[in-house]
């Protein structure tokens, strides 16, 4: 079990916060402590950098999803990024991944969250 790390960076409407380390029962409300505490402002987007997150328990999934909740709640969205197999198979077989905005890469996430913070109706 490796403790997870964060990292953030704020962009105008995003804010990207990268993950390395397991998300489990363990540490998964580290995680979301830290999204409390980076979240810049209630209406931007969130990107989650998971490339380096080998492991997300369903503690880690609840997290996920909360923040899913909470950023659209004030008018953001959730975009999870570079996700390894274990966490894409976690979210596969639970059906959380039709509910989730998923990445395959973190540029392609932060792409899409910057557009969506500019035109937030999908239009132009």
């Amino acid at each position: 079990m490796t403790p997870p790390t964060f990292a953030c960076q704020h962009m105008p409407g995003v804010t990207v916060i990268s993950v390395a380390g397991d998300l489990d029962a363990a540490n998964a409300d580290r995680l979301d402590t830290f999204i409390s505490r980076a979240r810049y402002r209630p209406g931007d987007h969130l990107v989650l950098d998971l490339s380096e997150v080998p492991l997300v328990g369903h503690s880690g999934l609840r997290v996920l999803l909360n923040a899913r909740a909470l950023t659209r709640q004030h008018g953001g969205d959730l975009h999870l990024a570079a996700l390894q197999e274990s966490p894409d198979r976690l979210l596969n077989t639970t059906g959380a991944k039709p509910v989730l905005t998923v990445h395959h890469s973190v540029e392609g996430a932060i792409l899409a969250a910057l557009h969506a913070s500019q035109f937030p109706q999908g239009g132009l």
